[in-house]
């Protein structure tokens, strides 16, 4: 059988799904990075604390503060702690739990679990910047993310696969 001829509207519908593979391949490139390069900052942050100085400290105050954010929502609860630290011999002060806050939560039984952490007058370990040294936190963030990285990567595959492909083949 002979191949038939190109005609034009044929070589117009060919070209323009090229353009569409191209255009989502690149859409998902730039999305899956996007996401990936994020997910490696969050990382790069839980990082940070892990180089830290670990020193003993004590807890001075800790509590659970309830506010709502407007008048018609739910109370949202917070721990709010309050510890001593000495590091190169300076005495210092935080407030810290981590180096990113989480969000308060509405569930009061959360909170008063997470409090129990941290009960006054207690003695704790707490992480301090040696290049600033007024900068501690009592636990480091999750490196969760890492974990996470390739679902994005996967994205960034897909979308080089579709470009590969829109391009390789033959009008």
């Amino acid at each position: 059988m002979l191949p038939t001829p190109m005609t034009h509207k044929n070589f117009t519908s060919i070209t323009a799904g090229r353009w569409w593979l191209c255009a989502l391949g690149m859409f998902l490139v730039i999305v899956g990075s996007f996401f990936a390069w994020r997910m490696w900052l969050s990382y790069e942050t839980a990082q940070i604390t892990r180089r830290w100085t670990q020193v003993p400290c004590r807890i001075v105050s800790s509590r659970i503060v309830s506010e709502r954010p407007t008048p018609h929502s739910p109370p949202a609860h917070r721990v709010e702690v309050r510890y001593e630290y000495e590091f190169n011999g300076m005495k210092h002060t935080s407030t810290r739990i981590r180096q990113v806050e989480s969000a308060p939560t509405q569930h009061l039984d959360h909170a008063q679990l997470n409090q129990q952490n941290y009960p006054t007058s207690s003695s704790q370990l707490c992480f301090v910047n040696p290049a600033s040294p007024a900068e501690a936190v009592l636990q480091h963030a999750s490196r969760a993310a890492l974990y996470s990285i390739w679902f994005p990567l996967l994205f960034v595959v897909g979308g080089i696969g579709m470009l590969r492909g829109a391009l390789r083949r033959a009008p």
